[in-house]
Order: structure tokens, then sequence, then C-alpha cells
């Protein structure tokens, strides 16, 4: 008996709607790198990219618990002397709040080669209207 692995043209590709003013953060970013890993579907292989495409709407009404909107700090240094930045969690979500949303999910995905493939099927909109599902 041998393990059946799916070929890449046997790989169907959904779309889903994720609504960011429903559920908290985590919750949305786990759902969604789920869906994008395609660890719901029967035939997921961790070496494979068999994931499906997700939108997230609402970004703008994103909901986080806690005192993490006055507390949360996204940190990143360029490697260069003074490269050091912070950008607080109420200052993103003014400027580009669909950018909190694929922060928490790159982190929630494995480091790997298939990292930024997964990501490219990920849309964050702002409002609730866009045409990718149709």
């Amino acid at each position: 008996m041998k393990t059946y692995q799916p070929k890449a043209g046997e790989i169907e590709r959904k779309w889903h709607e994720l609504d960011a003013s429903t559920d908290s953060l985590g919750r949305i970013a786990t759902q969604a790198a789920t869906l994008l890993m395609g660890k719901n579907k029967g035939n997921y292989s961790p070496h494979m990219d068999s994931g499906d495409f997700v939108v997230i709407i609402n970004a703008g009404k994103l909901i986080v618990t806690g005192k993490k909107a006055d507390q949360k700090v996204y940190r990143s240094h360029s490697g260069y002397p003074g490269g050091f930045k912070e950008v607080k969690f109420k200052t993103l979500q003014g400027k580009n709040p669909g950018e909190i949303i694929r922060k928490a999910i790159s982190g929630m995905l494995p480091d790997n080669r298939l990292k930024d493939d997964r990501l490219a099927r990920l849309r964050v909109i702002e409002g609730d209207k866009h045409n990718f599902i149709k």
C-alpha cells in the first residue's frame, strides 16, 4: 500500500471569505492560515501548496481584546545602524489596517519556500465590497 500524494494539477482552489468585524484578530488569523495552508482538506501534504484563496473583509473594523489596542507595538530592524523602527497598533490601524492582519497571518505560516505563494493568495479589504468571489 502506498501513500497517496496529490499532483499539482489535481489541486482545486476555492475562495473563502472571512469577516474581521465578527471575530478577534487571532481567531481570524488562525482560520486564514489554516485555509491558506490547505490543512482543512483531506489531501493535505506539508510539502505541497494545496491551500485555498482567502478574502478578509472589514479590516478597518478589526477587533482586539484586552489592552492590545493601546500596548501592542510592531518592531522591525533594517540591519543598518539606526534602522530600528517601532509602529504602534493604533497608528498602523489608522494608516493600513490590512497590514495588521497580514503580519498576524504571516507569523502563523511556516517559514519555508511555500510561504510567499500562500501569502499571495491572501486578499485583505478594508470595507465589505470586493469582486474576488463571484
